[in-house]
Order: structure tokens, then C-alpha cells, then sequence
């Protein structure tokens, strides 16, 4: 698709995300529900972040929405997850580009608490490729104010509130502590949450606070032009956050991107946490509190086999999809029957049994709960933490296919031991559960290598040549 990638539209504001294509989006995806309803009858939750070309994109959006038919709530500012939770049982739009830098605008586009597909995107891609009009003038729709920000915070509150105690975790992570109190009260819990001017000053201090715990917010005030900090939390961006954890005397850290979708997790001295190390620590717990015979968890091919083997010993099995398309690969899972208890990519948590969106605030709500049962650093000791690289490998966009198509059988050639998986990439696990991944970007004119290992420069570097080899066949 043209206008669709991986997490719906983004781009620059005055090239790519317009007005004129909001109000296009909102026709096409108006006209592509009220297709799909029985009565015709269909409406639409907006929302937008902080961004200063947001309330345009919205107006736009609205006025789209509304002249093909559909009836229009605009909630104003709220984090995607809340837009996302205030869809269910009826569509959503986000206005965001989450942590894009502030020059971009984006949509996503939600029906009933989960993003449009891609055979939904193709359809709405389509519907505008063809052209797109007003319905007749007595079948626009109404448009209204409301609000879902409290709703929103109440049921995250609620959801987080069920963990803790010895009913909700594994054996394996409690005996290691197993005289503290069940109730993982965050009374006294001390956090910093770094906001970065974005949608989480919304949510995540306000739903901590009501959890109970002592919180301290960085860039907690929104701001479109994310003075604080870049809008896409990184080590190189989180210096203050880093330097404030540790000149202070704090339980955790947290920082989200600019929709609060995304969460880094950083310990109370000052080290971000590997984003596959929370998977992993999210995926044991929510595999140990499962109560169907078959626990699965859902991620992505670049993640770390940790998941894996945390996910093993708590009794549950692990199913990989392509990365982007979280949402496609619980569904494909749900239909073969297995019980999906957790899905991510690094970064990004789906809580299933909370909803089928992305949610940085829900997951900020149950690591903290977990941590104040048991600390991060108690909770990594099983886990282990292999060094990590990610290699990116010069190769034009024509020759991607051939390099992937050579690469199935070349790279196993070249680590007859390992298990393959070549069903998004190339993923080569090794018996001491080593790994690597081939996948191209689909973004940019790499091939991408991830590997971890104990020894990962041998590894990364072995995989490398065989990796240049095949671009070098096929050119």
C-alpha cells in the first residue's frame, strides 16, 4: 500500500498527512463502515495528540467522516490507547504521528478497540484511489463533544488492581520473596514518570497516583513541539530522566513516547531495562496467571528468545508474526484455538485480557504493581540477558527479494545445527538458544541482521558475510 505502513499514516503535515487526505480518509473509511453495518448506522470517536497541526487534521477528519454519513465524538486530547478503549463497539481515529518528531502528523484508524487490519487499510486505500464523495445531504452525520479521559483511567486502574499476591504469578517469582505482602500495594511505591510532553501527562502520573504510589513527572505538561525531550523515548533522549533517577531515591522509571502507546522501562538507579527483558518479565506473568490448558504469547521475529525460555519454564508457548502486524497474529492465533494471554513487539504491549490495542499506560499500571510486589532487579535474576546487536546490511529495494529467496538457504547452510523459521525473514535459533534474524526493512534499502548470543560478535559477523554474499549474487 502507498498510504498505509505498519502503525497506519504518518508523515509530514504539509507534504503527506494534509487536510485535504484527512478529510479523504474520513470519507473513505465513513463510506467503508456504513457499508459494513447492517442499518447503515455508524460512528466515530476522534481523537488527537498534543501536536500543534492536530486540531486542523481533526476538524478535517470530522468534516470527512460526517459528509459520508457517519456520526462524529471528538474527545479532544487523549492518549491512543484511551481513543483505542473508547472505540469499543463502535470506530476510532487517532490524530498521531506517537513519536515521530513534531513537523508530522499521522492516523490510525480502530474498530472496536482494535487497529483496522491490513485487508481493512487496502479497502480504505482503494475506496480513495477510486474517489471518494459526500453522501447525500440528508444522510450526513451529527457531530459532539465528550470525554473518555476518566473512563479511560478508572478501567486501567481497575485492570491493574488484579495484580499481585500469590494467585497472580508464578511459583518461579514467588519463592523469591515469598514473605511480602499479597497485595502489592504502591504505598510507598516512588516513581518517575518522564511524560515527554506528550499524550502520558494524561494518564500514566494520574492512574499511578490513584494505584497509590509516590510519583515524580518529568515533561508533564503537553506540548506539540516536545521542548522536554524528543518524542520517541530513547538512552540517547532520557538523560534527564536517567540523571534524575539517579541523584534520587526511586523504586522505577518510566517514559513513554508521544501517544503513549510506547513504554521504556528504566530501574530505580538509572538503567533502561531491555525492552525484551520487560516482554519477557509481562509474558511469564501473564502465562503463570493463565487458566486455559495452552497460554500463548504473541510477538515478533526480532525478539529475544529470553521470551522464550521465561515463557517455557511458566508453562506457555510463544507464536512469532511479522513485525507491525501484532493485531493480525492474535487474531490468526484465536482462530487456531490458542488462548492468546500477552502480545508485543519491544516497546509495545497488547493486554489481552484488558483489550486488543497497544497500551504504554497499562502496562506503566502492572509493572508498577509487579515491581512494588517484587523489584525489577529481583524480577530479571532468571532472566537471561545475552549481548544484543542489530546490524543493518546495505541492499536496493529490487534486490531484496532475490537476497531473502537465496538467504532460506544459504543461512541454514551456513548453521546446519540451528532450527529455521523463514516465515517472516529468516530466524535461526541454535541450541543454546543463540539466535539470529534476516528480515528486510521494509522502510529503507537494508537487509536488517539481529542476533544475541553470548558470544554475538562471531555471531553477528558470521551472518553477515553470508548476508553480503547473497545481496552481492543477486545485484
Amino acid at each position: 500500500m502507498d498510504l498505509f505502513g505498519t502503525a497506519g499514516i504518518r508523515g509530514d503535515a504539509r507534504e503527506t498527512v494534509t487536510p485535504s487526505l484527512a478529510l479523504r480518509v474520513g470519507q473513505a473509511a465513513a463510506a467503508d463502515a456504513r457499508e459494513e453495518a447492517e442499518d447503515g448506522d455508524v460512528e466515530f470517536v476522534v481523537a488527537r495528540d498534543g501536536r500543534e497541526t492536530g486540531q486542523a487534521l481533526v476538524d478535517a477528519m470530522a468534516s470527512g467522516l460526517a459528509s459520508a454519513g457517519a456520526d462524529v465524538v471528538e474527545v479532544g486530547q487523549a492518549p491512543t490507547p484511551a481513543l483505542a478503549y473508547a472505540s469499543q463497539g463502535r470506530y476510532g481515529v487517532a490524530i498521531t504521528a506517537s513519536h515521530n518528531p513534531p513537523e508530522d502528523n499521522g492516523i490510525k484508524l480502530f474498530v472496536d478497540g482494535e487497529e483496522y487490519g491490513g485487508e481493512s487499510e487496502a479497502r480504505i486505500e482503494g475506496r480513495i484511489a477510486d474517489g471518494v464523495k459526500p453522501t447525500v445531504w440528508d444522510e450526513w452525520g451529527d457531530r459532539e463533544s465528550a470525554s473518555v479521559l476518566q473512563n479511560y483511567r478508572d478501567a486501567v486502574v481497575e485492570y491493574a488492581e488484579q495484580f499481585g499476591g500469590p494467585e497472580s504469578r508464578s511459583d518461579s517469582v514467588a519463592n523469591q520473596n515469598a514473605s511480602r505482602s499479597g497485595d502489592a500495594d504502591l504505598d510507598g511505591l516512588r516513581v518517575v514518570v518522564d511524560c515527554g510532553n506528550g499524550m502520558a501527562s494524561l494518564a500514566t502520573p494520574q492512574v499511578l497516583r490513584e494505584l497509590g504510589a509516590h510519583v515524580v513527572t518529568l515533561n508533564g505538561n503537553v506540548d506539540g513541539h516536545f521542548p522536554g525531550r524528543g518524542s520517541k523515548p530513547t538512552g540517547d533522549t532520557l538523560g534527564d530522566c536517567i540523571r534524575f533517577l539517579q541523584d534520587g531515591d526511586f523504586d522505577l522509571g518510566i517514559a513513554h513516547d508521544g501517544d503513549a502507546d510506547r513504554i521504556v522501562v528504566l530501574t530505580g538507579d538509572g538503567e533502561v531495562v531491555h525492552e525484551d527483558t520487560v516482554l519477557a518479565m509481562l509474558a511469564e506473568e501473564y502465562v503463570s496467571a493463565a487458566d486455559s490448558e495452552d497460554p500463548a504469547i504473541v510477538t515478533t521475529p526480532n525478539a529475544s528468545a529470553r521470551i522464550d525460555e521465561r515463557v517455557r519454564a511458566a508453562g506457555g508457548r510463544v507464536e512469532r508474526v511479522a513485525l507491525g502486524y501484532l493485531h493480525d497474529g492474535i487474531a490468526d492465533a484465536r482462530e487456531g484455538g490458542a488462548d492468546v494471554a500477552f502480545a508485543a513487539e519491544p516497546w509495545k504491549h497488547v493486554h489481552t485480557r484488558f483489550g486488543g490495542w497497544i497500551d504504554g499506560v497499562a502496562s506503566a499500571a502492572v509493572l508498577a504493581r509487579l515491581a512494588a510486589e517484587i523489584s525489577l532487579s529481583e524480577r530479571r535474576q532468571p532472566i537471561r540477558e545475552r549481548p544484543y546487536r542489530k546490524v543493518s546490511v546495505p541492499c536496493p529495494d529490487d534486490a531484496k527479494v532475490d537476497a531473502m529467496a537465496r538467504l532460506t538457504e544459504t543461512l541454514p547452510e551456513r548453521f546446519p545445527e540451528a532450527s529455521v523459521d523463514d516465515e517472516y525473514g529468516v530466524r535461526l535459533e541454535l541450541p543454546d538458544a543463540s539466535w539470529t534474524l534476516v528480515r528486510p526493512s521494509g522502510t529503507e534499502p537494508y537487509l536488517r541482521i539481529y542476533a544475541e548470543s553470548d558470544d554475538v560478535e562471531t555471531l553477528s559477523a558470521a551472518a553477515k558475510t553470508v548476508v553480503e554474499d547473497a545481496i552481492a549474487h543477486v545485484e
